[in-house]
């Protein structure tokens, strides 16, 4: 089973809404890029909704900081042996750390987790530990844009991920 470390968040200062996965897949550790599996549906589903044009990431991730949004992981560390959220070895997560990053990003107002593992992880190893105003960020899961999340087409998922642009 392999350690593994996450990436930094991709934010600015004045974000109002963090998006949380659980921990980068292989492919995405590998080329150091979030959700960057040809088949995850993150990009094709909040390049649409934000009305973004480009495919090249840096320019993507600028825009989306642009909206307001950043993009995080709950995990800052874990063994897994796939890149499955299911082969997680619960005993070995380390979160990252919300408590700094909330006082950092005051205006974050909303957390959207990208799947069930995501909210789960966070709801018992962070929630706890937040500052009372920190834990009153509203908080919603929405349907993971894995491959693995085969039980909805791209196009059902952008209907539920609308929310972030709607509220």
């Amino acid at each position: 089973m392999s350690h593994i470390q996450g990436f930094p968040p991709i934010c600015r200062s004045d974000a109002h809404t963090l998006i949380l996965g659980s921990m980068p897949s292989r492919e995405s550790l590998a080329r150091q890029k979030y959700y960057a599996h040809p088949r995850n549906s993150f990009w094709p589903i909040i390049t649409r909704l934000l009305g973004i044009t480009t495919t090249d990431y840096a320019n993507q991730t600028l825009q989306v900081t642009a909206g307001g949004i950043a993009i995080w992981d709950v995990l800052q560390a874990c063994a897994r042996h796939s890149s499955l959220d299911s082969d997680i070895d619960d005993r070995s997560i380390v979160t990252n750390d919300f408590r700094t990053f909330f006082e950092e990003h005051p205006g974050i107002t909303r957390v959207y987790f990208n799947g069930a593992k995501a909210e789960s992880v966070y709801r018992m190893h962070v929630l706890p530990g937040l500052a009372t105003r920190q834990a009153e960020i509203a908080l919603q899961r929405l349907p993971s844009t894995s491959p693995a999340n085969a039980g909805m087409t791209v196009d059902e998922k952008l209907e539920k991920w609308r929310v972030i642009v709607a509220a």
